[in-house]
């Protein structure tokens, strides 16, 4: 979800509301301690060079069980973090502790925000030589071979090329 679009969403909302995807609720008297731009420079496991930017909203709470952040405030917040470091439009991350960080997507359905699970990708499939079909094929290997040995087929799971990540 892009930051424009969670603005337009707070545009039409009195309370603000984040919801985990297994239906839990942020309790009520959550902080947005943080609003950021995050940069990550990295290179993949193919040797490709790579530049990624997320603007990063930290959830957090304590014991001021009275706190409620209004949907006003909270894009007085944005507008203020959008100013001072020069946030543009981009897409939105939200960190929240639940036993440690996690990272995760944002929606809505106009009426509240939805954590959403965020998941890890190879991002050289085509020098891995893995395709969508391998890849399935390769975890169902795993499936079944943890199903009927102790030994990891984790090596054949691969294949032949040797180059997995």
């Amino acid at each position: 979800m892009k930051l424009s679009q969670v603005k337009q969403a707070l545009q039409q909302m009195d309370e603000v509301r984040f919801q985990l995807a297994d239906g839990t609720f942020v309790p009520e008297h959550f902080h947005v301690s943080e609003i950021g731009k995050i940069t990550k420079h990295f290179i993949d496991c193919g040797g490709t060079m790579r530049k990624e930017e997320v603007i990063s909203f930290q959830l957090w709470y304590a014991n001021d069980k009275h706190h409620r952040l209004a949907a006003e405030k909270l894009l007085k917040i944005i507008e203020l973090s959008q100013n001072s470091l020069g946030i543009e439009d981009g897409e939105v991350e939200v960190e929240y502790q639940i036993g440690t960080i996690g990272k995760f997507g944002l929606d809505t359905d106009g009426k509240q925000f939805f954590l959403t699970n965020k998941q890890t990708a190879c991002l050289a499939n085509e020098l891995c030589g893995v395709t969508p079909k391998k890849a399935k094929a390769a975890f169902m290997a795993l499936k079944q071979a943890a199903k009927t040995s102790v030994s990891s087929p984790a090596s054949d799971a691969c294949g032949s090329g040797g180059c997995c990540c």
